[in-house]
């Protein structure tokens, strides 16, 4: 006897139960004088802001190590209490997520140089199967971008969609908007 698939489903009404809990994306105290503040919104394919989608950050800390039993360079500092990750609901008011946190620092690259600094980012939302991962560079960094590993692969006319924009303000602030589909979609990667 053959056994039929179970046809895919979108996720269901007990999404909600999944997203941030306040305060998840704050990587840092308020005291961190290196802090930095990413903030963007999720578009759909027609340019509408999704209300629901959660945004995770999985970075290195500003000395480019991550807090993870693979990143055991012993000769580059933890950070204490820094856990390199955080959780972003859509804020109802801004329709913005954010994160509170520090620049990274470079990391190894496959090819034994160094990546610029950068945040990985996972998108979900509902109706989505599967989450979307990209990444977010800095526009400040444009000689570590021009080298890294992996935006050197990005064809050169989409690699805009993965810098995130420095505003001016207190504290370094930098817009990164994520979007699904149209001229502007950002570049998503595959694991």
């Amino acid at each position: 006897m053959a056994l039929k698939h179970t046809p895919s489903q979108t996720v269901g009404p007990y999404y909600s139960m999944c997203l941030a809990d306040p305060g998840q994306n704050v990587l840092v105290p308020p005291s961190e004088t290196a802090r930095i503040r990413v903030v963007g919104r999720v578009y759909d394919g027609n340019g509408e802001p999704i209300d629901d989608a959660l945004v995770e950050l999985w970075q290195a800390n500003r000395h480019g190590r991550y807090r993870h039993p693979a990143d055991d360079r012993e000769a580059v500092a933890l950070t204490p209490g820094f856990s390199g990750f955080g959780r972003s609901a859509i804020d109802p008011v801004t329709l913005e997520f954010s994160f509170d946190t520090v620049k990274p620092g470079r990391v190894p690259a496959p090819d034994g140089t160094t990546q610029a600094p950068h945040l990985s980012l996972v998108v979900q939302g509902r109706g989505m199967l599967r989450p979307s991962w990209t990444r977010v560079y800095f526009d400040d960094e444009p000689a570590a971008n021009a080298e890294d590993f992996v935006l050197s692969r990005v064809p050169a006319p989409r690699r805009g969609s993965l810098i995130a924009r420095r505003e001016s303000g207190v504290t370094p602030t930098y817009r990164f908007d994520i979007r699904f589909q149209g001229p502007d979609e950002t570049v998503f990667f595959e694991f």
